[in-house]
């Protein structure tokens, strides 16, 4: 096992083809694992399981890492961040382990509920420079906001499922359309994949409203029965052969 593990992170190098068929030169890798390796993400976990405690709470998904900390006073909520950074920078450093300002670490954001302090922007400060302030951040592909209502990120993943929609809707043409099966399979992945990402995070939102005439939308494409008709006109099923 460790002479498995040994090939897998040493010895490995690469080269860029263009178009025209122009190579570049075979550079070596000197650290880091296969990315999308079934192993990288218990690699990578195994390396940094010393990482040093901090006051804040770490939240770790693969290589993602995020630090959060509760208190009612906004100085001391910028002080522990700031103390927690620099420890674990010093960690990164001291393991080789790169921490680029412009994609390390990304920005800071506060989550509360306080109106009158909506606009306040945190100043964490990370080798002498201080993170922006984001005030709606995405992390592992959601998109937060203050209150953590998720009314950005659902009316962003809104606008993510209506071309698949559409395109089902072409699918089941009540002439040459295509199969139960295949509208099934096809819903299932331009729609109900991304809809049902990371559910349990938003699924409580006053806001889920908003996605929901998309989901509904497909369903008639793959059942072939009626669509919902609200202006008073005959509404005509969108049946496929198999119905």
């Amino acid at each position: 096992m460790v002479h498995m593990i040994k090939e897998m992170v040493g010895n490995r190098s690469f080269t860029l083809t263009t178009g025209n068929g122009k190579r570049s030169r075979l550079p070596c890798l000197k650290n880091g694992v296969p990315q999308g390796s079934v192993l990288a993400p218990l690699l990578f976990n195994t390396y940094i399981s010393d990482l040093r405690t901090t006051v804040s709470r770490i939240y770790a998904y693969a290589d993602d890492l995020a630090i959060m900390h509760a208190d009612g006073d906004w100085q001391a909520v910028e002080g522990v961040l700031s103390n927690d950074m620099a420890t674990i920078g010093e960690y990164l450093q001291t393991w080789k382990l790169s921490a680029a300002l412009q994609k390390w670490c990304r920005a800071s954001a506060a989550f509360h509920l306080n109106n009158k302090e909506a606009k306040h922007q945190l100043k964490v400060n990370y080798n002498n420079e201080t993170l922006p302030c984001c005030f709606e951040p995405k992390y592992l592909g959601v998109k937060l906001d203050r209150s953590l209502t998720y009314r950005r990120h659902l009316a962003s993943l809104r606008k993510k499922l209506t071309p698949g929609v559409a395109l089902l809707r072409r699918l089941a043409a009540s002439g040459w359309g295509a199969g139960a099966t295949t509208l099934r399979t096809a819903t299932l992945a331009l729609v109900y994949s991304t809809a049902e990402y990371c559910t349990p995070v938003w699924c409580r939102s006053a806001h889920t409203r908003l996605i929901n005439p998309a989901i509904n939308d497909a369903l008639p494409n793959v059942t072939g029965c009626l669509r919902p008709n609200t202006s008073g006109q005959p509404s005509n099923p969108r049946r496929h052969p198999t119905c």
